[in-house]
């Protein structure tokens, strides 16, 4: 990546190219939102990149912004925010032909990771001209009559149950430590099934699965290749014999590294059904689904994202 950190913009070589900045707010640090938007948008227009900015609230209504912006001819969106702005975007461009850009701002920033974006404001926005286009692909995960599209992740019991009150704290609400505790005390095991591509079937006792579209999880936890978003497979996670503290800790990294230990059992499917008894939460990217059977597909390729090199 350091060739293209050090290139400074070449005036000459781009035309012109209108793109929707997707900015939130409240990615950054307290206080630097002002300063950190003119220094993305003087550092884009450098770059011949024409942004017209769009702030994230926490009511706002991204896909139908994205719908709005496509009806009006753009076709490049720069998300400038953490994972789950970028996760929001990219759930409404999935087979649009539109490309998605990152400048990432957040706090884990897993999906520039698995991207090889880098996390400085010049890298990632050089990157949108100089990087690769890359198709990258979706998982799509149904339960009855709902569909949801997912960039990252799809996770069934414990971790789903402690997200919120996990994102509450680490954005600063420390109230919700009692909630968390209690929860995390409180979640049973629950009897897994799984069925992968129709044929494989596996059955367990334990705290939850997780399926990856993306190398990187959680707290920057690798669980596959930079191959991992672009082979036609999703990666199954399922903690077989790994504690609730386990689940929490350093041991989850250790287990994902290695391919051997048997705490973690690990498959590859393009077609996995899950169901659980008890019935356990599910999050899909940091979002709230419906408990219940569940069914996930990959959707080949149906991404395009802006990436660096060492992501092809």
């Amino acid at each position: 990546m350091g060739g293209i950190l050090d290139k400074k913009p070449a005036s000459t070589k781009h035309r012109r190219l209108r793109a929707k900045l997707i900015f939130n707010p409240g990615a950054g640090a307290t206080g630097e939102s002002p300063v950190q938007l003119m220094d993305v948008i003087r550092t884009m227009q450098a770059w011949k990149l024409v942004p017209e900015a769009y702030l994230v609230e926490p009511d706002s209504d991204l896909p139908g912004m994205v719908k709005n912006a496509l009806q009006d001819g753009i076709r490049m969106f720069v998300v400038c925010g953490g994972d789950g702005t970028v996760d929001s975007v990219a759930g409404a461009l999935v087979g649009t032909g539109a490309t998605l850009g990152i400048i990432p701002t957040g706090t884990q920033n897993n999906v520039a990771l698995s991207l090889d974006i880098p996390t400085d404001i010049p890298g990632a926005i050089a990157l949108l001209r100089e990087g690769q286009r890359l198709k990258v692909d979706i998982g799509l995960v149904a339960g009855g009559e709902t569909e949801q599209p997912f960039l990252e992740i799809c996770t069934v019991g414990l971790w789903s149950a402690l997200y919120p009150m996990a994102d509450d704290i680490q954005h600063g609400n420390l109230r919700r430590v009692g909630d968390f505790l209690a929860t995390l005390l409180a979640s049973p095991p629950s009897e897994i099934h799984l069925r992968l591509d129709g044929e494989q079937k596996i059955h367990a006792e334990c705290h939850g699965v997780v399926v990856t579209n993306m190398p990187y999880i959680g707290p920057n936890f690798q669980a596959g290749t930079s191959a991992s978003m672009k082979d036609g497979l999703l990666d199954v996670l399922l903690f077989a014999e790994l504690s609730k503290l386990d689940l929490l800790g350093d041991a989850v990294q250790v287990a994902i590294s290695s391919l051997e230990d048997s705490r973690i059992l690990h498959y590859q499917a393009r077609k996995i059904e899950i169901n659980s008894n008890p019935a356990m939460p599910v999050m899909v990217d940091g979002v709230s689904f419906r408990e219940g059977p569940l069914r996930i597909r990959v959707r080949r390729h149906h991404l395009a994202v802006m990436a660096g090199r060492l992501a092809s």
